[in-house]
This record gives C-alpha cells, structure tokens and sequence, in this order.
C-alpha cells in the first residue's frame, strides 16, 4: 500500500490474520486504514473447529471478578479490531495513536460507500489458501456466539447493493451518451 490520506480496504474474502498484519504494519507507519464488510472475513480451518477455539477463548476469565477480565467481543469487526491490537504495542503511545488510526465496520457505511475499496492481495484466501482446504467466515461465527445484527447488516446491504446498481446503470448510461457525442463531434 502505498501512502495515502485514508485506505479503505474491503474485508470480503480475506484471511483475518493475514489481513490483521498487514493493517497492522501501515498503522504503525502513520497510515489511516478503514476496513468495511468485516462480517465476510474468513478464518482457515473448519468451521466447527473455529467455533470450539472460540468457545475455549470464552471461558477465559478472571475468576474473582469476570467483570475486570479479558473481554469477548462477538462483533466481526470488534473480533478484527482485537486481532490487530494482539499485534500492535498497544498499551504504548505510539501504539494507542496507531490504534486510533483504524476504524472497523461491517457493512458499507455512507462515506464509505462511495470511496474506492482496496483488496490486499496478500491476505485473499484464494491465494493463500489451497483449495479444498476448509475455511469458516466470521460473520456466521459471531452469530453463533452471540452477536445479534448479522440479519439487519444483511438488510442494509441489500438496500446499499440496490443503491449502488441504480448508480451504475445511470452512470453507464451517461457513458454511453458521452461516446456517442464525442463520435459524432
């Protein structure tokens, strides 16, 4: 990635940890990274092995005072949002402003949806995975443990998808007029 004011990266088919490392790499050099649709992250391995290791991370916590714990974020972005600050000296200040230099969401948002998504080639899961081998995605993972909008993200998608074929169509269309202008010209 080169520097730039703000990347916006498109978390559909990428590995999280691949992903994470990366990110968490151009934060520390000063880079602003949004990642959006972190709910079609993927995570290697099957899906039902994902789950227990996940049921094992939930029963991690402080015995006396659960409340003070290690705490276990159900949300695809939050659960990225974590990963990367497992690789970031986050409790440092220049790791707390790297930190500050991310945002996560699932879905599209509004200023994001009109902004130009990246991939990171490194981190796509047809790429770095071979085929065949199983893999789980992170959105139906927190569903499963807990986190409650996977059916309303699903809704505003749909909407946002609409949208942005509505555009698509009217800007072709605009194209279409345009060359023909110029052939007449």
């Amino acid at each position: 990635m080169g520097f730039e004011k703000v990347v916006v990266v498109d978390g559909r088919g990428h590995l999280i940890g691949r992903l994470a490392s990366v990110i968490a790499k151009q934060l520390l050099t000063g880079q602003r990274v949004v990642v959006v649709r972190c709910e079609l992250l993927n995570v290697s391995g099957s899906f039902y092995r994902n789950k227990l290791k996940y049921f094992k991370f939930l029963r991690k916590r402080m015995n006396s005072n659960p409340s003070h714990g290690p705490y276990h974020f159900r949300a695809p972005s939050k659960i990225l949002w974590r990963t990367i600050r497992g690789m970031i000296p986050h409790k440092t200040k220049r790791g707390m402003e790297a930190l500050n230099r991310l945002k996560v969401f699932e879905g599209i948002p509004p200023p994001y949806d009109k902004t130009k998504r990246m991939v990171v080639p490194s981190a796509l899961r047809v790429l770095r995975l071979k085929p065949g081998r199983k893999y789980a995605s992170i959105g139906r993972l927190s569903h499963e443990v807990g986190w409650k909008y996977r059916d309303v993200v699903e809704k505003l998608e749909e909407k946002r998808k609409e949208k942005s074929a509505a555009y698509f169509a009217a800007k072709k269309k605009l194209d279409a007029l345009r060359a023909k202008a110029e052939a007449t010209v």
